[in-house]
Protein backbone atom coordinates (compact mmCIF):
# COMPACT_ATOMS: atom_id res chain seq x y z
CA UNK A 1 0.00 0.00 0.00
CA UNK A 2 2.80 2.42 0.91
CA UNK A 3 4.66 1.73 -2.34
CA UNK A 4 1.49 2.28 -4.37
CA UNK A 5 1.01 5.63 -2.66
CA UNK A 6 4.62 6.67 -3.19
CA UNK A 7 4.39 5.69 -6.85
CA UNK A 8 1.18 7.72 -7.28
CA UNK A 9 2.62 10.77 -5.53
CA UNK A 10 5.85 10.55 -7.54
CA UNK A 11 3.93 10.33 -10.79
CA UNK A 12 1.86 13.36 -9.81
CA UNK A 13 4.94 15.43 -8.99
CA UNK A 14 6.42 14.47 -12.35
CA UNK A 15 3.18 15.41 -14.11
CA UNK A 16 3.09 18.82 -12.44
CA UNK A 17 6.76 19.55 -13.06
CA UNK A 18 6.30 18.75 -16.74
CA UNK A 19 3.17 20.87 -17.12
CA UNK A 20 5.08 23.70 -18.79
CA UNK A 21 6.74 21.22 -21.12
CA UNK A 22 3.32 20.01 -22.30
CA UNK A 23 2.15 23.59 -22.85
CA UNK A 24 5.29 24.40 -24.82
CA UNK A 25 4.71 21.30 -26.92
CA UNK A 26 1.25 22.57 -27.82
CA UNK A 27 2.66 25.94 -28.76
CA UNK A 28 5.47 24.30 -30.73
CA UNK A 29 2.84 22.45 -32.72
CA UNK A 30 1.44 25.83 -33.81
CA UNK A 31 4.86 26.79 -35.13
CA UNK A 32 5.16 23.57 -37.10
CA UNK A 33 1.62 23.45 -38.48
CA UNK A 34 1.48 27.07 -39.58
CA UNK A 35 4.50 29.29 -38.91
CA UNK A 36 2.64 32.28 -40.36
CA UNK A 37 0.22 32.21 -37.44
CA UNK A 38 2.97 32.36 -34.85
CA UNK A 39 3.10 36.16 -34.25
CA UNK A 40 -0.66 36.55 -33.95
CA UNK A 41 -1.11 33.38 -31.91
CA UNK A 42 1.61 34.22 -29.45
CA UNK A 43 0.56 37.85 -29.20
CA UNK A 44 -2.96 36.80 -28.25
CA UNK A 45 -1.67 34.12 -25.91
CA UNK A 46 0.65 36.47 -24.05
CA UNK A 47 -1.87 39.28 -23.72
CA UNK A 48 -5.06 37.42 -22.79
CA UNK A 49 -4.76 33.71 -22.17
CA UNK A 50 -2.68 33.59 -18.94
CA UNK A 51 -5.30 35.54 -16.99
CA UNK A 52 -8.12 33.36 -18.25
CA UNK A 53 -6.24 30.15 -17.61
CA UNK A 54 -5.15 31.25 -14.15
CA UNK A 55 -8.72 32.19 -13.30
CA UNK A 56 -10.00 28.71 -14.12
CA UNK A 57 -6.83 26.65 -13.76
CA UNK A 58 -5.78 24.09 -11.19
CA UNK A 59 -4.12 26.78 -9.03
CA UNK A 60 -7.60 27.95 -7.99
CA UNK A 61 -9.18 24.54 -7.39
CA UNK A 62 -10.12 23.98 -3.76
CA UNK A 63 -10.99 21.04 -1.54
CA UNK A 64 -14.60 22.25 -1.67
CA UNK A 65 -14.56 21.63 -5.43
CA UNK A 66 -13.47 18.03 -4.82
CA UNK A 67 -16.19 17.40 -2.23
CA UNK A 68 -18.84 18.86 -4.50
CA UNK A 69 -17.56 16.73 -7.37
CA UNK A 70 -17.74 13.57 -5.28
CA UNK A 71 -21.28 14.32 -4.14
CA UNK A 72 -22.83 13.95 -0.71
CA UNK A 73 -23.02 10.19 -0.96
CA UNK A 74 -19.28 9.82 -1.57
CA UNK A 75 -17.68 12.71 0.31
CA UNK A 76 -17.10 10.62 3.44
CA UNK A 77 -19.14 12.87 5.73
CA UNK A 78 -21.28 9.94 6.80
CA UNK A 79 -18.42 7.45 7.15
CA UNK A 80 -17.12 7.39 10.71
CA UNK A 81 -16.65 5.14 13.69
CA UNK A 82 -16.30 5.78 17.41
CA UNK A 83 -13.37 5.35 19.76
CA UNK A 84 -15.24 2.48 21.43
CA UNK A 85 -15.77 0.48 18.22
CA UNK A 86 -13.54 -2.52 17.64
CA UNK A 87 -10.86 -2.31 14.98
CA UNK A 88 -12.52 -5.30 13.32
CA UNK A 89 -15.78 -3.37 12.85
CA UNK A 90 -13.92 -0.31 11.59
CA UNK A 91 -11.97 -2.31 9.00
CA UNK A 92 -15.17 -4.11 7.99
CA UNK A 93 -16.82 -0.74 7.38
CA UNK A 94 -13.86 0.41 5.27
CA UNK A 95 -14.08 -2.76 3.18
CA UNK A 96 -17.83 -2.53 2.67
CA UNK A 97 -17.61 1.12 1.59
CA UNK A 98 -14.39 0.74 -0.40
CA UNK A 99 -12.47 3.41 1.53
CA UNK A 100 -9.07 3.38 3.18
CA UNK A 101 -9.78 5.44 6.28
CA UNK A 102 -12.50 6.46 8.72
CA UNK A 103 -12.86 9.55 10.83
CA UNK A 104 -13.11 8.63 14.52
CA UNK A 105 -15.50 10.46 16.83
CA UNK A 106 -16.31 10.16 20.49
CA UNK A 107 -19.55 8.27 21.27
CA UNK A 108 -22.51 10.64 20.89
CA UNK A 109 -20.40 13.42 19.32
CA UNK A 110 -20.62 12.84 15.58
CA UNK A 111 -19.27 16.25 14.59
CA UNK A 112 -16.32 16.28 16.99
CA UNK A 113 -13.26 14.56 15.55
CA UNK A 114 -11.27 12.42 17.98
CA UNK A 115 -8.88 11.10 15.35
CA UNK A 116 -8.59 8.95 12.25
CA UNK A 117 -8.02 5.25 11.61
CA UNK A 118 -6.52 4.00 8.36
CA UNK A 119 -5.59 0.75 6.67
CA UNK A 120 -2.00 1.54 7.57
CA UNK A 121 -2.90 1.70 11.27
CA UNK A 122 -4.50 -1.73 10.97
CA UNK A 123 -1.46 -3.24 9.26
CA UNK A 124 1.17 -1.69 11.52
CA UNK A 125 -0.59 -1.82 14.88
CA UNK A 126 -2.69 -4.95 14.60
CA UNK A 127 -1.35 -7.36 11.98
CA UNK A 128 2.38 -6.73 12.46
CA UNK A 129 2.10 -6.71 16.25
CA UNK A 130 -0.08 -9.81 16.33
CA UNK A 131 -2.97 -8.15 18.15
CA UNK A 132 -6.63 -9.10 17.85
CA UNK A 133 -8.78 -6.69 15.84
CA UNK A 134 -11.90 -7.99 17.61
CA UNK A 135 -10.65 -7.14 21.08
CA UNK A 136 -8.79 -3.91 20.30
CA UNK A 137 -10.67 -0.60 20.38
CA UNK A 138 -10.28 1.95 17.61
CA UNK A 139 -9.23 4.51 20.20
CA UNK A 140 -6.20 2.39 21.05
CA UNK A 141 -4.60 2.56 17.59
CA UNK A 142 -6.01 5.66 15.89
CA UNK A 143 -4.05 8.79 15.09
CA UNK A 144 -5.30 11.23 17.72
CA UNK A 145 -6.76 14.65 16.99
CA UNK A 146 -3.75 16.58 18.30
CA UNK A 147 -1.56 14.80 15.73
CA UNK A 148 -4.07 15.01 12.92
CA UNK A 149 -3.42 16.91 9.71
CA UNK A 150 -6.59 18.49 8.35
CA UNK A 151 -7.70 20.90 5.64
CA UNK A 152 -10.65 23.25 5.23
CA UNK A 153 -13.00 23.58 2.23
CA UNK A 154 -11.03 26.67 1.13
CA UNK A 155 -7.66 24.89 1.09
CA UNK A 156 -6.16 24.81 -2.39
CA UNK A 157 -5.81 21.33 -3.88
CA UNK A 158 -2.09 21.82 -4.52
CA UNK A 159 -1.60 22.73 -0.85
CA UNK A 160 -3.46 19.59 0.22
CA UNK A 161 -1.31 17.54 -2.14
CA UNK A 162 1.84 19.04 -0.60
CA UNK A 163 0.63 18.24 2.93
CA UNK A 164 -0.18 14.66 2.01
CA UNK A 165 3.09 14.13 0.18
CA UNK A 166 5.30 15.74 2.83
CA UNK A 167 3.64 13.78 5.64
CA UNK A 168 3.25 10.54 3.67
CA UNK A 169 -0.46 10.25 4.31
CA UNK A 170 -3.18 9.05 1.97
CA UNK A 171 -6.27 10.57 3.60
CA UNK A 172 -6.99 13.96 5.08
CA UNK A 173 -10.16 15.07 6.92
CA UNK A 174 -11.97 18.22 5.81
CA UNK A 175 -13.28 20.39 8.63
CA UNK A 176 -14.70 23.84 9.26
CA UNK A 177 -15.77 25.71 12.37
CA UNK A 178 -18.86 23.51 12.63
CA UNK A 179 -17.05 20.18 12.51
CA UNK A 180 -16.20 17.43 10.05
CA UNK A 181 -17.36 17.81 6.44
CA UNK A 182 -15.79 14.81 4.77
CA UNK A 183 -12.60 13.07 3.75
CA UNK A 184 -10.27 13.55 0.80
CA UNK A 185 -7.84 10.89 -0.43
CA UNK A 186 -4.65 11.17 -2.44
CA UNK A 187 -6.60 9.62 -5.30
CA UNK A 188 -9.14 12.45 -5.17
CA UNK A 189 -6.31 15.00 -5.27
CA UNK A 190 -4.57 13.27 -8.18
CA UNK A 191 -7.78 13.12 -10.22
CA UNK A 192 -8.52 16.79 -9.51
CA UNK A 193 -5.05 18.01 -10.51
CA UNK A 194 -4.83 15.83 -13.63
CA UNK A 195 -8.35 16.82 -14.64
CA UNK A 196 -7.57 20.52 -14.28
CA UNK A 197 -4.36 20.12 -16.28
CA UNK A 198 -6.32 18.51 -19.09
CA UNK A 199 -8.90 21.27 -19.05
CA UNK A 200 -6.18 23.91 -19.04
CA UNK A 201 -4.49 22.36 -22.05
CA UNK A 202 -7.84 22.03 -23.82
CA UNK A 203 -8.48 25.75 -23.21
CA UNK A 204 -5.04 26.63 -24.48
CA UNK A 205 -5.47 24.50 -27.58
CA UNK A 206 -8.95 25.94 -28.21
CA UNK A 207 -7.55 29.47 -27.89
CA UNK A 208 -4.77 28.75 -30.37
CA UNK A 209 -7.29 27.26 -32.77
CA UNK A 210 -9.51 30.31 -32.43
CA UNK A 211 -11.99 28.98 -29.91
CA UNK A 212 -11.71 32.10 -27.72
Amino acid sequence: MYFETAKMQGALRSFLSNGSVIKNAVLQRVRVVNPLLQPAAFSRFESVTPARIEEHGFESTTISDILQGKGKGADGSWLWCTTDDTVYDAVKSMTQNNVGALVVVKPGEEKSIAGIITERDYLRKIIVQGRSSKSTKVGDIMTEENKLITVTPDTKVLRAMQLMTDNRIRHIPVINDKGMLGMVSIGDVVRAVVGEHRQELDRLNAYIQGGY
